[in-house]
């Protein structure tokens, strides 16, 4: 019944190694991801100096570091 449901319990926050294999994991997949956009940006909009790719890393490295405020935070 929806009476009898207990209350959800928080996350422990990560420590040690894992941590900080989550934080690089954040790192590498924003820059990556962004980076990829913005390099198929350059390609679709012929942008020369690859500045889509280098603003593309820049907003995958922020959000990377936003994620890791968020989700690894105290």
């Amino acid at each position: 019944m929806a009476g009898d449901q207990s209350p959800q319990k928080r996350p422990t926050p990560q420590a040690g190694a894992n941590a900080g294999w989550t934080a690089v994991g954040y790192l590498i997949a924003g820059i990556g991801v962004w980076g990829g956009i913005g390099w198929l940006v350059d390609k679709w909009l012929d942008v020369p100096m690859h500045f889509g790719t280098l603003i593309g890393m820049l907003v995958g490295m922020a959000g990377a570091v936003y994620l890791i405020v968020k989700n690894m935070g105290t």
